[in-house]
């Protein structure tokens, strides 16, 4: 089923579904962690599992005569595979994410035709992060700059029209295509008002729904589907939320992702005297927010579980 029917569906029912979003084992690891989560959370119904693309990262190996040899490798391969698998075992609509980075458009297809032979009907486009070590994105000579022209060649491969123009009377894909929107403005956006712009060229090219970047604050997602309808943008927009799970984060969360923390979530986590306490503050301000978040009839709510997910399970016992 594809999210955006789920989202409707939702709608009409005036339930709020949730979903959440896993990160690959590290190389050399098993897909056991990945079911486990799963299992954990089944019993609540959500409506996906998101599955994250990591670009390659740089590493530099020592050798003879002093040198060091740059070598590119992915730490955490395996989307597309652990989409289907966990297809397979649960039942479950699977989200795998495709990234622009890395990727020419014809690699970018390959994968998507892979998806296609393998059912999974829901994608999400995102342009992905620099190459570690870049002081800005770069794209492969072949690729995409920018989000909105993955998921343009997405639309055209939904109407049967393929990267290598030869190729005629194409099989049409049935993607439903999803994107991230910014709550708090990404942070290469100049201002909020250009980032809704780069968000409506990402709907306008074919996008149906929309998961935003974590926040802390409801307020600034409201401000955000003010925007986004004083703009045009009708698709539905799902509130992306993490749970705050250590101190460290106070500092880690704002850097990494751009995000503002409150005052009194940042006094609450700063009185805790230990790294439970910690937890059970983030599990209750997670909680505090999605609440309010169904109360305003949000047809879902998306957690980040950042590869630990016992904070979502106790969320989840709490609003589903």
């Amino acid at each position: 089923m594809k999210i955006f029917e789920i989202l409707r569906q939702a709608e009409r029912e005036g339930r709020t579904r949730f979903s959440f979003e896993l990160l690959p084992p590290l190389k050399g690891e098993t897909i056991g962690t990945i079911f486990d989560t799963i299992d954990a959370l089944m019993p609540f119904d959500p409506a996906c599992v998101n599955i994250t693309y990591h670009r390659q990262d740089v590493k530099y190996i020592p050798c003879a005569g002093g040198l060091l040899e740059r070598r590119v490798v992915r730490t955490r391969p395996g989307t597309v595979g652990i989409s289907a698998a966990v297809a397979g075992r649960f039942g479950i609509e699977v989200v795998p994410h495709l990234i622009c980075g890395g990727f020419s458009k014809y690699e970018l297809e390959d994968l998507l035709i892979e998806m296609d032979f393998l059912g999974i009907e829901n994608v999400l486009a995102l342009r992905g992060d620099a190459l570690k070590g870049e002081n800005s994105f770069t794209p492969h000579p072949d690729g995409y700059n920018h989000a909105s022209e993955l998921v343009a060649h997405i639309a055209r491969m939904n109407r049967g029209l393929y990267a290598d123009a030869e190729i005629e009377n194409c099989h049409s894909t049935c993607f439903s295509i999803g994107v991230a929107g910014y709550p708090e403005k990404h942070a290469q956006a100049p201002n909020p008002e250009t980032d809704i712009l780069h968000l409506k060229a990402k709907v306008d090219a074919g996008a149906d729904y929309i998961v935003t970047q974590m926040f802390f604050d409801n307020a600034a997602y409201f401000r955000f589907i003010d925007a986004c309808r004083t703009a045009g943008i009708t698709v539905p927009v799902i509130p992306g939320l993490k749970p705050f799970s250590a101190k460290r984060q106070l500092t880690l969360l704002p850097e990494i992702f751009h995000v503002d923390l409150p005052a009194d979530l940042v006094h609450a986590v700063e009185t805790c005297t230990g790294s439970e306490d910690v937890r059970q503050t983030g599990i209750e301000w997670c909680v505090a927010q999605a609440r309010e978040l169904k109360a305003a009839g949000v047809p879902a709510i998306h957690f980040y579980t950042m590869g630990n997910s016992d904070n979502v399970v106790r969320i989840a016992k709490e609003l589903f």
